[in-house]
């Protein structure tokens, strides 16, 4: 690194920044709040921002890096900032440029991955490889993995190698080596065989001169623990550190940072981490929470700068999503606030009757908005899981609302439905050669091109279908016995599909195909996080086919919907899911499908408990923080699973929702019959009625703890938050105080409350609701 500027020679931070209390700050600064201020000026010692939703942080970012180079505190090169992606790394670049055009150098701008690649590329010999090493996409990695499982005769249908490589992927993550992975973790795959296959995987990377994506901050880290004089050098080079979205770092991250910034004693350290702890999502690929909260651990005597004026959300939004992330004991606390005079519109939150109705509402309210002269550019409605979309997408066809799907293909172009959808094109026209091409080797069936290019030569020369081709075939010598095997086998079972298909209904039809096909147990094999979601998307295809008395009926009306122009439109309404909404603000949001098991998830819950309970909060946190003038919540108080109409519980999230910031809706059709704004009783006359809201316990606990952070007193939490039951008449009830009873969907409780003939239960499971005595039985 000879040539560098030694960091000594410089100025230090101290002098400057009293220079500039006492001279005109700088232009830059101008704008600046109070806490952004204080946070740009920092410059010296372990510093951690704070930053809630929409407070500006990506601009407290760019002013602090300008200050440094402006203020000649570093050279531009003595700067280490890191991004979580390559396209904030180039936006902060663009921004600091705008804020010092005379620069002497750019710093060290980019992803953790980005940054150790450029790092191993100069000491590549002291890690085993060469400067010009390569970079393994997944394909290649998946194509050495399959290689090592042949070599040791290890099954790759019972044993995957995407599943070993998803094992892999999660390893480094925590910065493990071969030698560092515990036994219980490694002998879960192949039989115990595990560590010796990530042994081999990474002697074989070293032959190839290649590394993974994980090993670019796995050998990094392994650089600067065996090489000191290494890391000592990046000691002297980085005089500040920077760090953004640290809240989504996970252990191997962790653990480089620390190395780069034990330059200094812990105290001393300049390093600036910002993040939000509210705003912690990803758990599911590896990002630790933890790093951020115990930040101050390890940085002793770290200055902490809360940035909680928020510059996106109207008062009572902000409120709202506040009062649901207080619920989360793994925080650091805040509260964003807004000096917006105007509260703005309550956050509403509508039961409906089910899904259907939940896409009807919101296409309604998107229409209303559009004629009072709203873009639909400004609207979005992010969902907690992709299969959640189906249903308003086929609405917004339906009324011929553009939209846009962000983070995926629209649900009948994604892969796995196409698929699904090849096999019923197959089964209803034998003759449709370009469903069949899709799917022959869909799930794998050991069919080379060789085999392939020969049917298809056949149906040419032959002027047939494939699928009549490959029955011609099956019966002749010019193919391998095993191919000759697999076709038959395949014919056979788009016979039997055919012959199905008279007498099942199209959606058990579907499902029968994806299971007998081996499709499920493709996806099931395959450990990767999309995986699931893969298979939901196929539950929702089969509950969409459940209209459709015939196949054809239903193909036809795939073919309507697929037909619509699929360019983006200038002007179109946002769907995607709540992942993928971090970062970004519309005026309106909608967030459908808020019901317990739905959101949160019962996955989630099952795998990670409480962890997982908080990280699917801070899903909600940011989903409501992602609204500017409205937040729209709904639930479905039936959904169609399989041909049965099940009921669902709104989700425990709404308990936790402020009173005073919300504004309850019942548009359960089911209730014409007893005053709920309809006339004549439904088919689902039987389900229940949509329950009270209580302020729980826990939101009282929770509300407290909020006024004790800020030093406020003691709080008295009064009212409900909605009251939805009718009283009938009648003055008597059949039931008495204290009595044990029984209700379909909430278990069982005990009375503590009669009014006429409406009930306050406790329930053991449910909690406090309010319902009719007419649901009710006696336990």
């Amino acid at each position: 690194m000879a040539g560098q500027a030694n960091p000594l020679e410089r100025p230090s931070a101290g002098p400057i920044t009293s220079q500039l209390n006492r001279q005109q700050a700088p232009d830059y600064l101008a704008g600046l709040n109070p806490e952004q201020r204080e946070a740009v000026l920092q410059t010296e010692g372990p510093l951690l921002v704070l930053a809630g939703a929409g407070t500006g942080k990506t601009r407290v970012l760019t002013t602090r890096i300008a200050h440094m180079l402006s203020q000649r505190m570093a050279w531009g090169s003595q700067i280490l900032a890191v991004t979580f992606t390559n396209k904030a790394a180039s936006e902060m670049k663009k921004r600091i440029h705008a804020l010092v055009p005379s620069l002497d150098g750019l710093p060290w701008m980019g992803t953790f991955h980005s940054i150790s690649a450029r790092i191993l590329r100069q000491h590549a010999e002291l890690v085993d490889l060469k400067p010009a090493f390569t970079i393994l996409d997944t394909d290649d990695q998946i194509r050495l993995i399959k290689q090592l499982l042949a070599a040791e005769n290890i099954d790759e249908k019972r044993w995957p190698a995407r599943q070993f490589a998803g094992m892999l992927d999660a390893w480094k993550n925590r910065g493990w080596l071969p030698k560092d992975v515990p036994v219980a973790e490694s002998s879960y795959f192949a039989s115990g065989k595990g560590h010796r296959l990530y042994a081999d995987y990474q002697a074989r990377l070293k032959t190839l001169n290649a590394a993974d994506f994980g090993d670019l901050l796995l050998e990094c880290i392994r650089l600067f623990r065996e090489n000191p004089e290494v890391l000592a050098e990046y000691h002297r080079k980085f005089k500040y550190m920077l760090v953004d979205e640290y809240q989504d770092s996970n252990t191997a991250q962790y653990l480089w940072l620390r190395l780069l910034a034990q330059g200094k004693p812990a105290s001393e350290a300049n390093i600036c981490v910002v993040g939000d702890d509210d705003q912690s999502i990803y758990g599911w690929r590896g990002a630790e929470v933890d790093n951020i909260l115990r930040f101050e651990k390890d940085f002793p005597g770290a200055k902490v700068i809360k940035l909680e004026r928020n510059y996106r959300s109207t008062a009572n939004i902000l409120k709202a999503a506040s009062t649901l992330i207080a619920f989360n004991e793994g925080r650091l606390g805040k509260t964003l606030h807004t000096d917006i005079a105007e509260a703005g519109e309550l956050v509403s939150f509508t039961q409906v009757y089910d899904s259907e109705e939940e896409a009807r509402t919101v296409g309604e309210e998107i229409e209303q908005f559009q004629r009072q002269g709203e873009p639909l550019n400004s609207m979005a409605i992010l969902v907690r899981a992709s299969f959640q979309m189906r249903e308003f997408e086929e609405r917004f066809i339906t009324l011929g609302l553009n939209y846009r799907v962000v983070g995926g293909p629209r649900f009948y172009e994604r892969k796995e439905i196409r698929d699904a959808l090849a096999y019923l094109r197959l089964v209803a026209q034998p003759a449709d050669d370009l469903a069949f091409e899709r799917i022959i080797n869909v799930p794998k069936r050991g069919l080379g091109d060789t085999t392939v290019n020969m049917l298809t030569a056949t149906a040419r020369h032959q002027h047939v279908p494939l699928l009549q081709a490959v029955r011609m075939m099956a019966e002749t010598e010019d193919l391998k016995p095993k191919q000759r095997t697999t076709l038959r086998a395949l014919v056979a079972q788009f016979d039997d599909w055919s012959y199905r298909a008279e007498t099942l209904p199209p959606y058990q039809l579907v499902e029968l195909i994806l299971e007998e096909s081996g499709y499920m147990d493709m996806l099931t094999a395959d450990k990767s996080a999309e995986s699931e979601g893969r298979k939901e998307n196929l539950k929702e295809l089969s509950r969409s086919m459940e209209e459709f008395e015939t196949l054809g009926g239903f193909l036809e009306h795939i073919s309507l919907v697929m037909d619509r122009d699929s360019a983006d439109a200038s002007d179109a309404v946002t769907i995607m899911t709540l992942h993928s909404a971090k970062g970004l603000e519309f005026d309106t949001v909608f967030l459908p499908g808020w019901e317990d098991g739905t959101f949160p998830s019962q996955r989630s819950m099952d795998e990670s408990g409480r962890a997982g309970l908080e990280e699917e909060r801070r899903l909600g946190y940011v989903g409501i923080t992602r609204g500017r003038k409205r937040v729209r919540i709904s639930a479905a108080q039936n959904r169609r699973i399989h041909g049965l109409w099940q009921s669902a519980i709104p989700s425990r999230f709404i308990d936790e929702l402020p009173p005073d910031a919300v504004e309850v809706t019942d548009r359960g059709s089911a209730y014409g019959g007893y005053g709920y704004g309809g006339g004549a009783t439904s088919r689902f006359n039987k389900a229940d009625p949509f329950e009270s809201v209580y302020e729980t316990p826990g939101w009282q606990r929770a509300r407290a703890q909020q006024a004790s952070r800020k030093g406020a007193g003691p709080m008295t939490i009064e009212g409900e938050l909605v009251a939805r039951s009718v009283d009938l008449g009648g003055d008597h009830s059949a039931f008495a105080l204290g009595e044990r009873v029984f209700h379909l969907k909430f278990g069982y409780g005990e009375i503590s409350a009669i009014e006429g003939n409406k009930l306050t239960i406790d329930f053991e499971k449910a909690g406090r609701k309010k319902v009719l005595e007419s649901f009710i039985k006696k336990g």
